[in-house]
């Protein structure tokens, strides 16, 4: 029995926890205003907002609904555009007519839910964050400017909230309806009911995470799988500092790893970079291990994370086992792991002063897409001279690549240009980058050359020219 809020109506229901929420949405409960578009996470129109209470908070986030297990609702709000609406309209869905943001409509649920989202998240009240809020969203219509004027009206409005319950402020000048006052009880009645599901301890039922990829592979496939949902245990989630080690729980999303201050900490321009993965809803949903156990070759944090040479650690009924991130991958879509056994935890350590990070992503647009190439690079430096290099690439071979080879040979190199031509040319030697519609053979391996560069160049500016690249 899966148990959870839908807007304001508590559901029980024992469909297979396999099902596609979008569909149970629609056709399960004739809430059609969630549309569907690509079932595959990429458009936004089905956009939705899910609600938990954490620190004793209710915190939401948006998720594409075409692409989330009806199980991973268990214990949640889930939020409709229905349950959203009401007599008059929200000063959302006001900002966005007054600012001609819709025309088909088509597109237009998925926006206001974003922006619903942005109003009751817990960023800054930011236009930057709101118009943030929106890039999982796709509109052929209108173009985006006058979504993103509505965007700054919308902020100009929650500025005036100044400090007060958000809840109550946000239902008092009509964002949401009344009867979010009470979510957070519910919710906490709720998980008091409910007992958390434990891992799979017999090999029967298949771990799942976010679901962001296996519900776009293999969505007819996953609907009748037996299936343990990872995405919600507390067990499993998580970021925590142990002495000189940074260790994530298996279950934690990118956006969590975004938004942590353990790792905003160790690694300075983390924002930035998980900027590059995804859009917002799909780093709200995405989990580390899913995208490691996935074993896709240009699996953002797949690479991120192999160039700092992180460790994982798998469990089989209690028994663990802790293995370099880059031995997990054999061959294509080929594992180190048993039946039964399933990843838990994520170690890496922390960056010391003399080390530096970079990670680097080419992709055909901003958001919503699949690297082309991507790349990092860990280096500590002795001085002048390197002392250890970690190097990854994504899109260059038929697994996530650590570029062995390449680091042995920069270990007590002086970082010149010469040294990274040699680098570039042994490099180009570890890698066997495929035709394909992300572009040619020729094509990926000019793109690593230069992102290898431009690790140097954005690391060690006084040492490496602009001219390199050219």
């Amino acid at each position: 029995m899966i148990k959870f809020i839908l807007n304001n109506t508590p559901i029980a229901t024992e469909m297979a926890s396999g099902t596609i929420l979008l569909d149970f949405i629609r056709y399960h409960k004739s809430l059609v205003g969630t549309k569907i578009g690509c079932r595959e996470g990429d458009c936004g129109a089905c956009t939705i907002l899910v609600g938990d209470v954490r620190d004793g908070e209710l915190h939401y986030e948006s998720m594409t609904s075409c692409v989330t297990p009806l199980g991973n609702a268990e214990g949640k709000h889930i939020v409709t555009i229905e349950g959203i609406n009401q007599k008059e309209l929200t000063p959302v869905q006001d900002a966005i007519v007054e600012e001609g943001g819709t025309q088909c409509g088509f597109c237009t649920v998925g926006f206001v839910v974003s922006l619903q989202g942005f109003a009751l998240g817990n960023k800054p009240y930011t236009y930057e964050n709101a118009v943030a809020a929106m890039d999982g969203n796709i509109c052929r219509c209108t173009g985006y400017k006058s979504l993103e004027r509505a965007a700054q009206r919308i902020v100009n409005h929650l500025a005036t909230s100044n400090g007060q319950n958000k809840i109550e402020w946000l239902v008092a000048q009509g964002y949401i309806p009344p009867y979010f006052s009470n979510i957070k009880q519910q919710l906490t009645d709720l998980e008091n009911e409910l007992h958390q599901q434990q891992p799979p301890q017999n090999g029967t039922l298949v771990p799942v995470g976010g679901g962001t990829d296996l519900y776009v592979q293999r969505p007819e496939e996953m609907r009748k799988t037996a299936i343990s949902h990872f995405f919600y245990q507390k067990a499993l989630n998580g970021i925590t500092r142990k002495g000189n080690n940074i260790h994530i729980g298996a279950a934690t999303t990118a956006e969590d790893i975004r938004s942590s201050d353990i790792m905003l900490d160790a690694i300075p321009r983390l924002f930035d970079y998980m900027k590059l993965v995804s859009s917002t809803p799909i780093r709200n949903m995405g989990t580390v291990a899913g995208n490691f156990v996935n074993a896709s070759p240009i699996g953002d944090l797949t690479i991120f994370f192999l160039g700092l040479n992180a460790s994982i650690v798998l469990n089989t009924q209690g028994n663990k086992r802790t293995i370099p991130l880059k031995n997990f991958y054999k061959g294509y879509k080929v594992l180190d792991k048993q039946p039964g056994e399933y990843l838990e935890e994520i170690i890496f350590e922390v960056p010391g002063k003399s080390t530096t990070f970079n990670f680097e992503k080419v992709c055909k647009r901003t958001h919503l897409d699949i690297a082309s190439v991507n790349s990092a690079l860990q280096l500590t430096m002795d001085q002048d001279r390197i002392e250890v290099a970690h190097a990854s690439a994504g899109g260059v071979g038929p697994t996530p690549k650590y570029l062995q080879n390449t680091c042995d040979f920069l270990k007590g190199k002086t970082i010149t240009e010469s040294t990274l031509q040699e680098a570039n040319m042994i490099m180009q030697e570890e890698i066997s980058p495929i035709s394909d519609a992300r572009g040619t053979n020729e094509y990926k391996r000019l793109l690593l050359r230069q992102l290898f560069y431009a690790h140097f160049i954005t690391l060690f500016p006084n040492q490496i020219q602009l001219e390199l690249l050219q």
